[in-house]
């Protein structure tokens, strides 16, 4: 075991209610970077000696993940299957459109659905109800969004869920979701 300072002089500092957060963002920092530091320049090395990085730096993250592992096959029935509802049920009108534009999704648009709403493109191996979560196996869930028809479906990724407002037409629907998937993958609070 060895101590290492997060910040200077941080041995001496006690970890206070005003200060917890900022020394969390340091540890999680500490772990999943500084503490790797060398295996990770190991493994860019090797990376870039593959694939140049100006061959790459052209993608962001989630269109590099689709790169690398292709588009894939979707299996809808498997995935309405596997789906829980709060605030709606499956024969709610909402739901039906919801179902019906998915189907009518190209495999890209598929994919990047099933990327906003579960942080990944990669369906997976033992099929949805084997999907994963952040404490574990967690089903794909739609949840009722309360509030104006005017705001965009929204995702919780370690979840699996995604939050619809009860749309009025099937076409808002459809230009709502679109411009959701396309556009609100940029992180936290875009909805």
């Amino acid at each position: 075991v060895t101590d290492c300072e997060l910040i200077p002089g941080g041995r001496n500092i006690r970890v206070t209610e005003e200060n917890k957060h900022e020394y969390v963002d340091r540890v999680a920092e500490h772990r999943l970077t500084t503490a790797i530091r060398p295996q990770i320049n190991a493994f860019m090395e090797g990376f870039n000696e593959l694939i140049p990085r100006e061959l790459i730096s052209i993608f962001n993250d989630k269109e590099f993940e689709l790169l690398i592992s292709g588009l894939p096959d979707i299996d809808l029935d498997d995935l309405k299957a596997n789906t829980e509802y709060s605030g709606y049920s499956i024969a709610s009108p909402v739901i039906q459109w919801f179902w019906e534009i998915v189907q009518g999704f190209s495999k890209e648009d598929k994919a990047r659905f099933l990327q906003f709403v579960t942080g990944t493109s990669k369906v997976p191996l033992e099929g949805f109800s084997a999907l994963q979560g952040i404490s574990g196996p967690q089903r794909f869930q739609i949840h009722k969004a309360y509030g104006s028809t005017n705001h965009l479906p929204s995702a919780h990724t370690c979840f699996n869920q995604l939050d619809l407002p009860e749309y009025t037409s099937k076409d808002q629907l459809q230009e709502r979701l679109l411009l959701a998937i396309h556009e609100a993958n940029e992180g936290f609070g875009f909805g």
